[in-house]
């Protein structure tokens, strides 16, 4: 499994990964869970993570910037239990993890989600350095996208109008 194709979905806890996209929803798949369903657009947002950016004081810094940083503070920063701690605390924690964001523009929910996010990743086993590396690097496309750009595009001509019947008796 790849960076890129990590998912946050709006309304739902958890990290996704992306499996397939049709015109009304998306396909995914639970990483923690491994389960499979589908995500009607009209009811979800589907954020890919390495779409995702955290406010500094200067300028914004990419996810996977701001999980480097976790992981290289992790060891001074300590454990914390999110779900049992007041704001204070988190905002504390997360700014022993990742000390350049901006105090009055990153809500507390968002560093909540960006450490679960953090955790679970690390539970799986995929922030590999060489990973985190190349994702600037990808481009990547979706198979509609390859698709469209193989084929050729073809001009749609109008319609003969039909003749009339003669209708001699």
């Amino acid at each position: 499994m790849k960076y890129n194709e990590l998912v946050s979905i709006s309304g739902l806890s958890g990290l996704f990964q992306l499996i397939s996209t049709k015109s009304d929803g998306a396909i995914v798949r639970n990483i923690e869970e491994n389960v499979t369903k589908f995500v009607p657009a009209r009811l979800h947002n589907v954020t890919p993570l390495d779409s995702i950016e955290v406010f500094t004081e200067e300028n914004n810094v990419q996810l996977f910037e701001v999980f480097k940083s976790f992981k290289q503070n992790e060891g001074s920063a300590g454990e914390i239990d999110i779900t049992k701690t007041d704001n204070k605390k988190v905002k504390e924690h997360f700014g022993k993890l990742f000390p350049a964001f901006d105090k009055e523009r990153v809500y507390v929910s968002d560093m909540k989600k960006m450490i679960k996010w953090y955790a679970i990743l690390k539970k799986l086993d995929l922030l590999h350095e060489e990973v985190v590396e190349n994702i600037a690097n990808e481009v990547v496309a979706t198979p509609e996208e390859v698709v469209e750009a193989a084929e050729p595009k073809k001009e749609k001509k109008p319609r003969k109008k039909a003749e009339p019947k003669n209708t001699e008796a």
